[in-house]
């Protein structure tokens, strides 16, 4: 399977080793949000599958409009074209209703003969009856997972995936909290966060460690630290960008990376899946799990303030109705923070254009000379 970090061969070629070589199934994961611990605790690798970049393989993307985003366009043609062949399932959370629809769309038009499988992640604030309706969902997943050849969840087995999954959340959260002593290019940093998108856990977690290890006591990045929010980082070539401009990523928001660190989950004594739906509550706000507007301000002005940002990048895929609800609302609390924006809009193109590159360097022109919008 294709990835922004892994060429075809590897990836695929790493699936099939977690499969020879530790016994384990392997499910493509559509973004953006789902239980990844119930999946590490059953022995399933979850490869996730954001698009992938570039213009879509198959005509089965024509089955969908051309004003639906570029990532459920994507990776209809990807699953349809055999991309995925290699992996033992697909799973699809209810990010939006392009994505869930895919779950259709995928065995009715796609050729897709393997199982499918949904999650409904838990929308808006914890209520009595979101929490009951997603305890009832991570069950489900669970049970249904067994149709991979597993064998029923085993409690313990969860708790330890859990743990696991937390400080893979911490590390994450001290490299970006602290990137500003983190001796690596935004490139660099991006393409180790997002391994964890194929990779087994516990590798990641070791690869994350060792970044860890290289904090410095004092500031080592040297240019001007701006925030960045959105949906994926592709195509990756902005980290480039950025940094020949004379700029960093000292705050991420991205949906991919920063929004799915769960931090104060509360202790991991008791029933584990109750422990999850507290997780999935802990996340920062989303707009893809319907979060409140006021919230994700509050989150927002705590990140851009902690990363002591000097601009903001505004990164949307067109036409992702979620995101973009959001829109007017950054915007807003960019500009009462006195924090020029840049809105860059894609279509997961495999390069950045050199209309965007072009915009990128003026604005970090901009910040520099102390500008307020762009």
């Amino acid at each position: 399977m294709r990835g922004a970090t892994h060429g075809d061969g590897m990836r695929r070629a790493y699936i099939e080793t977690q499969k020879r070589s530790h016994g384990r199934a392997a499910v493509a994961v559509l973004p953006v949000h789902y239980p990844k611990e119930i999946l590490t605790a059953m022995n399933v690798l979850a490869v996730e599958l954001w698009g992938p970049p570039g213009p879509p393989r198959d005509p089965q993307s024509g089955r969908l409009q051309t004003y639906v985003c570029a990532v459920a366009r994507n990776a209809l043609a990807f699953l349809a074209s055999g991309g995925a062949d290699v992996v033992d399932g697909v799973l699809f959370p209810h990010t939006c209703d392009s994505i869930q629809g895919l779950g259709t769309l995928l065995p009715d038009f796609g050729g897709w003969a393997k199982p499918s499988f949904r999650y409904l992640h838990p929308k808006g604030e914890a209520r009595p009856s979101s929490r009951a309706f997603v305890a009832q969902e991570l069950r489900s997943l669970a049970h249904a997972l067994e149709r991979l050849g597993r064998p029923p969840l085993e409690p313990d087995e969860l708790r330890r995936a859990i743990a696991l999954h937390r400080e893979i959340d911490a590390v994450k959260d001290a490299l970006l909290s602290a990137r500003a002593r983190l001796p690596m290019s935004d490139l660099e940093l991006y393409r180790l966060l997002r391994r964890g998108e194929f990779l087994w856990p516990e590798e990641h977690l070791a690869e994350l460690r060792a970044a860890r290890g290289q904090l410095r006591d004092e500031p080592v990045q040297r240019g001007t630290p701006i925030a960045i929010t959105g949906y994926v980082p592709e195509p990756m070539s902005l980290f480039q960008a950025l940094g020949s401009a004379g700029a960093y990523v000292a705050a991420d928001d991205y949906a991919a990376v920063g929004r799915r660190i769960a931090l104060d989950q509360g202790p991991l004594d008791g029933d584990p899946f109750a422990v999850l739906v507290d997780r999935a509550f802990a996340a920062p706000p989303c707009p893809t799990r319907a979060s409140d507007q006021q919230a994700r301000v509050r989150h927002l002005q705590r990140l851009f303030e902690r990363g002591r940002a000097r601009g903001v990048i505004l990164h949307e895929p067109k036409f992702c109705e979620p995101e973009l609800f959001d829109v007017p609302v950054i915007k807003k609390t960019a500009s009462a923070l006195g924090l020029p924006l840049l809105y860059l809009e894609g279509e997961l193109e495999v390069e950045l254009s050199g209309q965007a590159v072009t915009r990128i360097e003026a604005f970090v022109e901009m910040m520099v000379s102390g500008g307020r919008a762009a």
